[in-house]
């Protein structure tokens, strides 16, 4: 770990004043390079990364600061600075001369030089999100700013943060314009994971296939961004487990000889040769990608045809999530550039009293009979 920097930024930038347990800078991935054995990592969660750069009007793809179990605490050396945090923790604010401030996720806050934010817990899933406006300023790798933390591939030497830590940014001042926030977290959906059979599933046995499609299975203490080793029932192969090695996709469910499944994330090795049951489809891996030791999770089979209509209908209700984003409520007041625009300054508002009859504005305010 690095020693801390005691020396004021040169450019404007985040410096890490404590580093938390696990935190990455991460984007979507990085694609197109699995052929020369290079994982596409990103963001276990992109829902979340992408709604957290929405909140601070960045592209969607825009790299931010993954953060697993604790978060990071960082100081703000810049004139000002808007961030965005998405996903379940605590955060507070601590500004010279103030005591801490508690402060709210899945909205955005704009901070001054000097004050120092503190990402605490992540609770109710692995990963939460912490964007900046107008990003990092960090050198891509193979066109991302994905961090692959096993080969150290990605900015900051391909670690995660660490004590002095700084993240330079591409602007010194937040953006005009309000805080805005989403009006609630995000709902990701439950029941079953759904999933595609195969590509080996006639590698096990159908009372195997049965099983895995009717029991509960737990992500076991072996869980991190490579994959989760799910504790549950056997699942019995025809054959052996090993089969040549085979290109490998995010959302892979391989079962070993031992007959206990293992879900691939985003950091998966490129190929394998354990027999592949079923694929997590698209839509739900982040989802997966929220899961922690302990969670449960079960599947269920759909057909590809079925996988791409409700990754569509997914995209719908994202866009429909940053179509909600408004400015922040004040606390304990009304907002009155909100009611404004809900179209209640013009034209004849209707209302039916208690006996039925109509009611325009005017009467209601006692100006007609």
């Amino acid at each position: 770990m690095s020693t801390p920097c005691l020396t004021p930024c040169l450019t404007p930038c985040l410096t890490v004043v404590r580093p938390g347990l696990f935190a990455t800078i991460q984007d979507l991935g990085r694609f197109g390079h699995q052929e020369l054995g290079m994982p596409v990592a990103g963001a276990l969660d992109p829902i979340g990364l992408r709604l957290a750069n929405a909140l601070v009007g960045n592209p969607a793809g825009t790299a931010g600061v993954e953060i697993a179990l604790l978060g990071p605490a960082l100081k703000v050396e810049a004139d000002s600075v808007r961030v965005a945090v998405v996903g379940p923790m605590a955060l507070s604010l601590e500004r010279e001369g103030q005591s801490a401030q508690p402060l709210e996720s899945h909205r955005s806050h704009t901070l001054a030089r000097g004050d120092i934010l503190k990402l605490g817990a992540v609770t109710g899933a692995a990963v939460a999100y912490l964007t900046v406006a107008g990003g990092f300023a960090l050198e891509p790798f193979l066109g991302s700013l994905s961090t692959y933390v096993r080969a150290g591939i990605g900015p900051l030497g391909g670690k995660p943060l660490g004590d002095g830590t700084r993240l330079p940014l591409h602007r010194n001042d937040a953006p005009p314009g309000a805080d805005v926030e989403l009006p609630e977290p995000p709902d990701y959906g439950g029941g079953p994971v759904r999933v595609v059979l195969g590509p080996q599933e006639d590698r096990f046995t159908a009372e195997a296939v049965e099983t895995f499609l009717s029991a509960t299975y737990r992500v076991g203490k072996d869980a991190d961004r490579m994959g989760l080793r799910l504790d549950g029932p056997t699942l019995a192969h025809t054959g052996s487990a090993d089969i040549p090695s085979d290109g490998l996709v995010t959302g892979s469910i391989q079962v070993p000889g031992n007959g206990q499944p293992i879900l691939l994330l985003n950091d998966h090795q490129t190929a394998g040769g354990y027999a592949k049951i079923a694929t997590v489809i698209s839509a739900d891996l982040p989802r997966v990608g929220r899961l922690s030791p302990g969670g449960a999770l079960s599947f269920r089979a759909v057909t590809v045809e079925e996988a791409e209509a409700v990754r569509r209908r997914q995209e719908q209700t994202i866009a429909a999530w940053v179509r909600a984003i408004r400015p922040v409520r004040p606390a304990g007041g009304v907002d009155l550039e909100a009611l404004y625009a809900e179209n209640l300054v013009s034209g004849v508002v209707d209302i039916v009293n208690g006996n039925g009859d109509i009611l325009n504005r005017e009467q209601m305010c006692g100006r007609a009979p």
